[in-house]
Order: structure tokens, then sequence, then C-alpha cells
């Protein structure tokens, strides 16, 4: 976006990677739901398609705002008029510096993940996002045991009752043919062959995109499909390494089967967690999926930064972070405007897309002197994703954030089918989840963005005998 706004000014891409993400397919889904993939290109691409752009392949050491200036890790300085930080978010572990902890969140740590599950008989998943629930669906041949602070799965992304219409799927045999997939595979390239230096796992890899398991062959040992044990409400207190657990003469559980009362397990693991509910599982790995938190370190020493209570740089409505030309975009910033009723920040593929567009437009204006409106996808919280191989909708308010007691939900389900649920608030709709090919995204993303006042559809408003779509056109 900086290129074609400034076709004469010199643009400098810095990554620590050798390959860029580049969104390919973008498809505008309706006015604010958009589908995309996301691609790993070498970044000659880049060059070749934009003259004006210089690629230069080092990760940042310092940055010293008062001087206008960058200090890259292999020793040289750049000089900037305006700087614009994406450097993301890393994954939040549980346990730093544990061998047996394995974080996800990039195309490496993935692979990484591969690894260690072809040998697996039990893994312990910890967390509770899209990540999360894709892995534990995804994996086969190997016992899960999957720890989760709340009551439901995927509490992210939606309700106990979107839970209850997804748990059948775990459980289910797969199908053995994968449903065609639209997205583009993610590799990096050359890799794999490689032995990768020992403290490669600290550099951070570029974050995934939604299909990030799709080609990458997640097999434990066992002969069995899904075996998926999930406790829930409860978080990892400890974890143990073979030899501490021992010492501990503390017993541990075996895989819970429904008809059998848990009982100690008679197998040595390589490890041991602890859970706060005192439950101790013995495992091969643990893997960490529990968010990220944004990647602002190489940039704090020394600048005078405002950070939000959730460790981003805060951003004005021009993604401005408090520094003089300095500005900040996707899972690094924190949006520190005052948002509409019916959007809010998340570290997503999506919003990291939007934030980079506006910022780039936001730097032109104030280089240029003009004023500029604030970008129209900050208007509702719109997402599109996949989970189980349903197409999954999240509009608005969805989980009621913010609502506080007074609203209330409608619900429509068909078993194995669709679930669809609407948030309502004074009879206007606030947000949605939709399960499955509902049809419905639009008309919803238009209820929620006119606001218009509801109550006198009561229940009618899900039925699934009155063509919702075409009243509403």
């Amino acid at each position: 976006k900086l290129a074609t706004e400034f076709p004469l000014e010199d643009i400098f891409l810095m990554t620590a990677s050798p390959v860029i993400k580049a969104v390919t397919n973008f498809k505008q889904v309706s006015k604010t739901l958009e589908e995309f993939d996301v691609e790993e290109q070498p970044s000659s691409l880049l060059e070749k398609r934009y003259p004006n752009i210089k690629v230069i392949q080092s990760g940042v050491k310092q940055l010293k705002s008062d001087e206008h200036k960058i200090f890259t890790e292999d020793g040289k300085e750049y000089m900037y008029e305006k700087l614009c930080l994406c450097a993301g978010a890393k994954p939040k572990l549980i346990f730093e510096g544990n061998p047996y902890v394995l974080g996800i969140r990039d195309t490496d740590s993935a692979q990484a993940f591969q690894k260690n599950l072809a040998q697996a008989e039990r893994i312990v998943v910890v967390g509770n996002g899209g990540i999360a629930l894709e892995l534990v669906y995804e994996v086969q041949g190997c016992e899960v045991i999957w720890a989760i602070k709340d009551k439901a799965i995927g509490n992210t992304f939606f309700d106990a009752g979107a839970a209850e219409f997804l748990i059948p799927k775990l459980t289910a045999e797969k199908q053995e043919t994968p449903i065609e997939c639209k997205r583009t595979k993610y590799t990096v390239e050359g890799n794999e062959e490689k032995e990768r230096p020992i403290a490669a796992s600290d550099k951070l890899g570029s974050a995934l995109g939604p299909d990030w398991h799709e080609g990458l062959h997640l097999k434990g040992t066992k002969e069995f499909s899904h075996k998926v044990h999930i406790e829930i409400l409860c978080e990892v207190k400890k974890i143990h390494l073979q030899q501490e657990f021992l010492q501990l003469q503390r017993t541990s559980l075996t895989f819970p089967q429904e008809e059998k009362n848990v009982e100690p397990d008679e197998v040595l693991w390589p490890v041991y967690v602890e859970l706060t509910n005192g439950k101790i599982y013995g495992c091969d790995f643990i893997v960490s999926a529990t968010g990220v938190v944004p990647n602002v370190k190489p940039f704090l020493d020394g600048n005078n930064f405002a950070v939000g209570e959730d460790g981003g740089l805060k951003v004005d409505k021009h993604m401005h972070t408090s520094l003089p030309d300095v500005y900040a975009a996707g899972d690094i910033c924190t949006a520190s405007w005052e948002p509409s009723p019916v959007w809010h920040q998340m570290r997503l593929w999506t919003q990291a897309r939007q934030m980079g567009w506006y910022a780039a437009k936001c730097m032109a204006a104030d280089t240029l002197g003009e004023s500029i409106d604030m970008d129209f996808s900050f208007e509702l919280f719109a997402h599109v994703t996949k989970f189980f191989n349903y197409k999954v909708v999240v509009l608005g308010k969805y989980n009621a954030q913010g609502l506080g007691l007074d609203h209330e939900l409608m619900l429509r389900c068909t078993k194995g089918q669709e679930y669809v649920k609407v948030v309502m608030q004074n009879g206007r709709m606030m947000g949605a989840v939709l399960i499955g090919e509902t049809d419905l995204e639009e008309t919803f993303e238009n209820l929620i963005l006119n606001q218009m006042d509801l109550s006198a559809y009561g229940e009618d408003l899900l039925n699934p005998d009155i063509d919702i779509e075409d009243y509403f056109d």
C-alpha cells in the first residue's frame, strides 16, 4: 500500500525471515467479511512488483526514535522519515525454557511439533483458542489430554452451546478424504533439509494462517483415530520431569476411559503435568497453545512508548503510537481509540491485514497533510474461519463481550448441520455466531450495522420456516 501511495520514495521492509507473507486470492465476502489465502513468497517477488521496495533481511536490534534510526542485528543502521512497527506477537509459553513444552504459532514450531508427534503416545494440550481447537481435532493416533481454563472448548470464538455442537466431531472417526482445502499450504522453502541451529527456536517465525495443519502429517504412534479427554476449569500448576516426579511419590493417572474409574498409571513418562484440579498426567510432551504476547521487546529500550494493558504499543485512530513518526499495526499494537460499539480488537490475520493497509493510508495522509476517516473495517468485528471442517462466521459482540448482563441470546441448532446464535440488546442485534452453511452472514451483518429495532419479530427472527434474508433484503 505504501509503495503505491509513494511510488518515488524508498520503502524498506525489514524482516528477520527469508520469506514474506503475501495475501492472495482476496475475496470480499460481504461489506466487512473477507476471505484470503496467506502465502509465503520469496522477497524478490515483492521487489520485482514494486521497484521502490527494498527488503532487508535482518532482525531489528534497537530503535532510537529521537534520532529516527533503526539498528539491525547485522550491524547496519537506517534512517527513516516514517516508521511502522509490525513485528507481530510471540507465543505465550506456559513455562519458558522447558524442552518438553512446545509453543505453536508459526510454521517452524508446527514442524517441530510434527517431528515430536511421530514418536508420541500421549500429549497434553493447554489452551483454548483457535490453534488448540484445530490441533486437537487434527491429531490422530495419539492420546490427547486437553486442559482448558474455561467451562467449554473454543472459548475465544464461541460459547458452550457452540462447543456442544462441535464436540461430537471430536470423537467421530475422521473422514479419510480431507475436504478440498481452498487456502494455501504454508511451507518455508528449503528448511526441511538443513539441521536447524540450536537457538533457532527462539527466533520468531511468521504467524500461522488458518490452515497451518494442512500438509502436516499429524499422526502419533497408536492405531486408533481420535482419543481426546478434556479437563475443564483448570490450568497447569507445575511440570515435573520424570526424576522429580518419582521423588514426589505421587500418583499419575491413566487416560480416562468412560466405563472405568480412573486408575493409577503404570507407565513411566518423560514428563508429568500437574493441573490445578489436583490431577497429574504423564505424557511425551506438552503443547502450549495459550495465545500470544505482543512482540515489543526490541523496541522499548530507550523509547518512551505508551503501552496497553495487554502489552501492545498503544495506537490512536490513525495507527500512530505515542512517539512522533512511529506507527504500529497488527498483533504488536493495542487499539486505544474509542471503538465502535460492535468492534473489538482480536489478534487475527484479518485484522492484521486491515490495520496494515489502513496504517499505510494514515502515513500517507499525515505526510501530505490531509485528513482521513476511520476505515470502515473497524465499524464491525467480522471474522470467517473453519473449525472441524465447518464454516464459522463471528460478527460483532458475538460472545456478548462487554455487554454485561443486559442482553439476551437466541439460538437455532440443527445437530451436525448448523448452529446459529444471535446476541440481542434492547431489541437490536449486537453479535452473531454462525456455524455451517447458514447463508445468514450478510443479513446479520446489515442488521448489526444499521441497529434496526427487531423486537417486533421476537423468536421469529431465527425461525427456519421464514426466509429471513429475503425479508430484510
